[in-house]
């Protein structure tokens, strides 16, 4: 399959034009005439994943979080930015990334979250200026309203993460029903979760000050924010599977490690 052909079926749900200003979603390396056999799907693109590119012969990676957010001025092999460029050009592979633009999408990062957790009519959380069906975080209702304590095992249990790693705090219900989602770093929705009743909101990369405000008002779950991204690769495979021989990256874990003291 011709490489343009799988970006326009990723593009037909994950339109560049949906990506924030800011980002980088797109084609990283390579060219889109080229011919794709296999294609390993990741969230981040490290060294060790373009090395498991390598190694399995796949010449097409596709990432969630982009390889270049902005332009190198130099290709020396002084990063690890810089080498994955060059091993990526000297073994022909590909590199291509759908960040905010999957973001956005109804049935993207946030989306496969919350059909995750049991929340089957989720919603745009901030819909786009054109598009109501695209935007930023979903909410939605709970299937079964859970305690606080429920809630946290349920996302530990989904996410095959300890309890212990998740950072919370209080809100005002003691039971959740309606649940807002943000895949990734979305501190910054929680006024709007509030605005539209959500009873919890569940996102990554909160600062202690942002946890302090949404204290007794919503509850908030903050999450490790690769494992809040994680199941993107499942989206890419679903999309691309009958199409292409695809492969979940063994290497691609979360950089961030958490100690436990044993008791």
């Amino acid at each position: 399959m011709i490489l343009q052909d799988i970006i326009n079926i990723i593009e037909s749900v994950a339109p560049l034009n949906y990506q924030e200003h800011w980002d980088n979603s797109g084609l990283q390396v390579g060219n889109r005439n080229a011919k794709v056999n296999e294609a390993l799907l990741t969230v981040d693109v490290t060294e060790s994943v373009v090395n498991e590119a390598i190694d399995l012969g796949c010449n097409l990676i596709i990432s969630h979080h982009p390889l270049l957010f902005r332009g190198l001025k130099h290709l020396t092999g002084a990063t690890p930015q810089e080498r994955c460029v060059e091993k990526a050009i000297r073994h022909n592979i590909a590199i291509y990334s759908a960040h905010t633009s999957m973001d956005a999408y109804l049935h993207g990062v946030s989306g496969r979250i919350a059909e995750k957790l049991g929340i089957p009519n989720y919603r745009i959380l901030i819909p786009s200026d054109t598009n109501t069906n695209a935007g930023l975080g979903v909410i939605g209702e709970l299937t079964t309203p859970m305690t606080c304590n429920a809630l946290l095992e349920h996302i530990a249990h989904v996410f095959a993460t300890n309890k212990a790693v998740l950072r919370w705090v209080e809100g005002a219900a003691n039971e959740i029903k309606t649940v807002a989602i943000c895949g990734g770093a979305g501190a910054e929705f929680v006024e709007q979760a509030i605005a539209q009743g959500a009873d919890a909101y569940i996102s990554a990369d909160f600062k202690y000050h942002e946890l302090q405000t949404a204290h007794q008002r919503i509850m908030v779950v903050d999450m490790d924010h690769w494992v809040s991204e994680h199941f993107t690769r499942e989206i890419f495979e679903q999309l691309l599977s009958k199409h292409i021989t695809t492969r979940m990256a063994q290497s691609d874990q979360s950089p961030v490690k958490y100690y436990q003291k044993s008791l």
